[in-house]
């Protein structure tokens, strides 16, 4: 199951209370006090993985607690500290506070990536600590500072080089079990694919790219139609879009319009995604035989076009090296 949102509660640990006590052994009547000190709470840590790539771990859990400090001992014992917890999360995870107007906190963008998101209470001081010439038998000590706690919520976007979008039942999940060892669901009826899924297309000479399918969108999805924005977000994070297109579109319309209205609906959402390099793919090609319908629809259109078709890999070949080529073009230009 993909999830890509959770709230989740995080607390620290809280720190060890001090130690109240007094040296007793034979012959020493005075051996003053000899409380230890608490030990400290465990911090909360977030850490961005590619081990990991849905929230489906926090559906069923809400509340995530670091290890409590152990209390201080007698004979100057301190107590332990308390285990740190590390959450660690899906690379592409923005992490907002809920009790301060949903402030963005962290985006946890690159595997690897740490960050403290709570920290652990000090631990109390014995009352070793309080013995002055005046006061040498103090009867107290500190208690522990409670841990640092807040009300998250996980919003997973996902992180990939190439970003299948298009109207439904275009052929993005068949192009995508084509072109790796991913297996989405396949159907003849539109929104079979109900949510993202992330393939590896590895070619030639150990190269690869991650490509990833995202459900198909309809006129009106950035306000809510269809699957709506729950899934506009993943092509923010994506690299390259490719728009693939259905030769022969069920409803009739001719492909450059149904490129239009996708074009509409990314814009719609964010200004952002019109920067980002797009591909257009016409596929289902084996429905046109005689290519009449290939030479009306490259009139409507002034851009490349790739032509194939995903069910028998006419052409998918040479679109995978021409997106990867992209991708490493794209690589080059973040790095300068």
């Amino acid at each position: 199951m993909f999830i890509d949102e959770a709230k989740i509660r995080i607390k620290a640990g809280d720190g060890g209370n001090g130690c109240i006590a007094f040296r007793r052994e034979k012959y020493i009547p005075k051996g003053g006090p000899s409380g230890g000190d608490g030990g400290r709470g465990g911090d909360v840590w977030l850490e961005a993985t590619e081990d990991v790539d849905t929230l489906l771990d926090f559906a069923g859990r809400h509340n995530w607690n670091a290890e409590d400090g152990e209390q201080g001992g007698g004979k100057n014992c301190s107590g332990l500290a308390g285990k740190d917890l590390i959450i660690k999360v899906p690379a592409g995870t923005q992490v907002y506070d809920e009790g301060l107007e949903h402030l963005l906190l962290i985006d946890l963008n690159k595997p690897g990536m740490k960050v403290k998101i709570c920290r652990g209470g000090r631990g109390g001081k014995g009352n070793q600590n309080f013995a002055t010439s005046t006061r040498q038998t103090p009867r107290f000590a500190q208690k522990g500072q409670a841990g640092a706690e807040r009300n998250v919520q996980l919003v997973l976007k996902l992180i990939a080089d190439i970003g299948l979008t298009g109207l439904p039942n275009a052929g993005k999940s068949t192009l995508l079990s084509r072109c790796s060892a991913a297996r989405p669901k396949i159907a003849s009826y539109p929104f079979t694919t109900l949510e993202p899924m992330l393939g590896i297309v590895e070619l030639s000479d150990y190269r690869r790219f991650v490509m990833a399918d995202l459900p198909g969108l309809i006129e009106g999805a950035h306000s809510g139609a269809g699957l709506g924005i729950d899934f506009l977000k993943h092509i923010e994070r994506t690299r390259i879009i490719v728009h693939i297109l259905d030769i022969m579109p069920m409803d009739g319309m001719n492909p450059a319009d149904n490129y239009k209205i996708i074009r509409k609906e990314l814009l719609s959402y964010s200004k952002e995604l019109g920067k980002k390099k797009e591909v257009i793919v016409l596929n289902k090609i084996d429905l046109d035989p005689d290519g009449e319908q290939l030479k009306k629809i490259k009139k409507k259109f002034r851009k490349k076009i790739f032509i194939i078709s995903a069910v028998t890999g006419k052409g998918v070949k040479e679109l995978s090296e021409e997106l990867y080529k992209l991708v490493q073009q794209h690589k080059r230009v973040k790095s300068e």
